[in-house]
């Protein structure tokens, strides 16, 4: 079994292919999921689409055939090339595919690092495809270490000390060019979701009232409760009016299409600054003089700024995703070779009661005597056994022996490949190995 990752993020595809990229809702990565897990190669595989990037993360049976069928499919959703994708993607396979989602889960691949909304992102796109049983037990052990590892960066690092994510770059970016005079604006955000709430609370940081657009007034009402009487709830079917009362609007939506077209806008002689949060993108494009619109790629310098920022803290990060990378290593290669040696010994069981039963058939031994004989064979091959499964659990940590326990299974002709290793987990954290 491997680990796989096809990237495409904001580091190797601009925005306009990341938008046609992107999974717009759970339903089209549920049909995708279950189209690529079809291929027998694929054991599991789970999607993450944010606004910077788009990772399909598999455990594969064959790397190469994983690879090109992923090609094949992005290209049929997106209407791309193919050969236009496979210049693009990057693709990391087996120790680089963990350590890339390790480093994505610890938010040290996102276009502003340390942001802290990507960890919840991962979890709930692992969750979707588990109860979509497209995703399972081989997935999830690489998940539950990169969350340890994001955790542990977090507590080591100063890189989340202070939060930053699309939504409060978006804000700093507006206070940089307005100065004083944000404070006491009123500032329209679109969309209720999880980019637009954080926009609205660096919003009131900066000094803002907010009015908060959405489709469910019900949804909008509990939001606004909960963040204060500087912020005012109205419906999508207001959106013309507040575009020409007012300069400062941030828009994170989920839908497809663009929301704010150029016929909407009345009042070509008000200053506007506006901000983008969505993929694909809320506002079309459009030429008015007295416009500066930020779209999510404009953020770019911002993120460089606070990567060198962050930059000695950054390489202690990626210090901790290595250590882990190996730690995770260790513990599956040690972790695998307990149902190894659990066959092993099942083999031997097999045997003895097979020679038992055609000693006593053929007269070698008397029946009375079988229980005495039979306890002297298991202790016989205990007493053999020993040293070399003492050696298998003490060669499993060193990941240049791992050719050596794939042999041992070709040599007993055991496949551990479909055993459920929880049942060993307690022998396994009694013998040794430390995790």
């Amino acid at each position: 079994m491997y680990y796989q990752v096809i990237s495409f993020s904001h580091k190797n595809c601009d925005q306009e292919m990341r938008e046609q990229l992107a999974f717009t809702d759970d339903s089209q990565k549920l049909e995708f999921l279950n189209l690529l897990t079809g291929f027998e190669f694929v054991h599991e595989a789970f999607i993450i689409s944010t606004c910077n990037r788009v990772e399909i993360v598999l455990a594969t049976r064959d790397n190469f055939s994983s690879y090109h069928a992923i090609l094949g499919l992005m290209a049929g959703k997106s209407k791309l090339n193919f050969y236009a994708l496979k210049s693009t993607a990057k693709r990391y396979d087996d120790e680089d595919a963990v350590a890339h989602i390790f480093a994505v889960v610890s938010s040290l691949e996102s276009l502003v690092i340390g942001e802290s909304q990507i960890t919840g992102q991962v979890k709930e796109s692992f969750m979707l495809s588990r109860s979509n049983a497209t995703a399972g037990a081989k997935l999830n052990r690489m998940l539950v270490y990169a969350l340890k590892c994001a955790a542990e960066v977090r507590n080591v690092t100063r890189i989340s000390q202070k939060p930053i994510s699309i939504a409060s770059v978006a804000v700093a970016q507006a206070n940089s060019l307005l100065g004083e005079n944000m404070a006491g604006m009123t500032a329209i955000v679109i969309g209720a979701g999880e980019m637009g709430v954080l926009a609205t609370k660096h919003l009131l940081r900066a000094g803002c009232d907010v009015v908060l657009l959405g489709r469910d007034r019900e949804k909008l009402d509990a939001i606004v409760q909960t963040l204060g009487e500087n912020v005012k709830a109205d419906t999508m079917d207001t959106l013309v009016k507040y575009l020409n009362r007012y300069r400062l609007v941030f828009t994170a939506t989920s839908a497809i299409e663009p929301i704010i077209e150029r016929s909407m806008i009345e009042n070509t002689a008000m200053q506007r600054y506006w901000f983008d949060m969505a993929i694909p993108k809320d506002i079309e494009e459009m030429n008015i003089p007295k416009l500066q619109l930020f779209r999510i790629d404009d953020l770019r310098s911002i993120s460089q700024t606070n990567h060198a920022l962050r930059e000695e803290q950054a390489v202690r990060a990626e210090e901790i995703v290595q250590e882990y990378k190996e730690a995770f290593y260790a513990w599956l290669r040690a972790l695998s070779v307990e149902p190894l040696i659990k066959q092993m010994r099942l083999q031997v069981e097999e045997a003895i009661d097979v020679e038992m039963k055609r000693a006593i058939r053929k007269g070698f031994v008397p029946l009375e005597s079988e229980e005495n004989m039979r306890k002297m064979a298991v202790q016989m091959f205990k007493r053999f056994l020993h040293d070399p499964t003492q050696n298998l659990r003490q060669s499993s940590t060193d990941k240049e022996n791992a050719n050596c326990i794939e042999s041992v299974k070709g040599i007993f002709n055991i496949d551990t490949e479909n055993i459920d290793v929880k049942v060993y987990k307690d022998d396994h954290h009694t013998k040794g190995y430390n995790g």
